[in-house]
């Protein structure tokens, strides 16, 4: 079971007049650590994710499109200067889409309890940047993203009725 742990710092502008963070900046905050795990770094710089594999900017041949977001918030996030941990997973891998799976969450230290403060999913769909039709995930991108496959994270959910 791999995942990707990746670190984001929050902004002062991410938190609401109750002092934590914004439902709808936790779906940023999402968003900024889905763009470090699949895009690739800009020439020059190392990305330190196996998953960054897409291209991303003006000249892409392919993009990116949210399909569908579905965020469960546990427990309220305070404003820190320590970055807060999205970990990440993928719950499916399909033809031209995956379910990217996330726990937002403290760093974890020995000792302490497993601190969460929300889960998420959200369906991506590849798209030709010329066309806008679905891309079918290429061999290149799926040897890169199978090793981090997985079942998809657990969202409560109202019993229907």
């Amino acid at each position: 079971m791999a995942r990707l742990e990746i670190p984001v710092l929050l902004r002062w502008s991410d938190l609401d007049a109750y002092q934590h963070v914004n439902n709808a900046a936790m779906l940023t905050l999402l968003e900024e650590a889905r763009i470090t795990a699949f895009w690739r770094a800009p020439a020059g710089e190392l990305a330190p994710w196996p998953t960054a594999v897409l291209d991303a900017g003006p000249t892409a041949q392919m993009s990116t499109l949210v399909a569908r977001q579905e965020i469960e918030y546990l427990r309220p996030l305070s404003y820190r200067r320590t970055p807060v941990v999205v970990e990440m997973w993928l719950g499916h891998l399909g033809g031209a889409s995956l379910d990217v799976s996330y726990e937002m969450r403290d760093p974890l230290v020995e000792g302490e309890p497993r601190v969460v403060y929300a889960r998420a999913a959200t369906t991506v769909v590849l798209v030709s940047t010329a066309t806008g039709a679905p891309v079918r995930i290429g061999p290149d991108e799926r040897a890169a993203w199978e090793p981090y496959v997985e079942e998809p994270v657990a969202i409560r959910r109202r019993p229907q009725g």
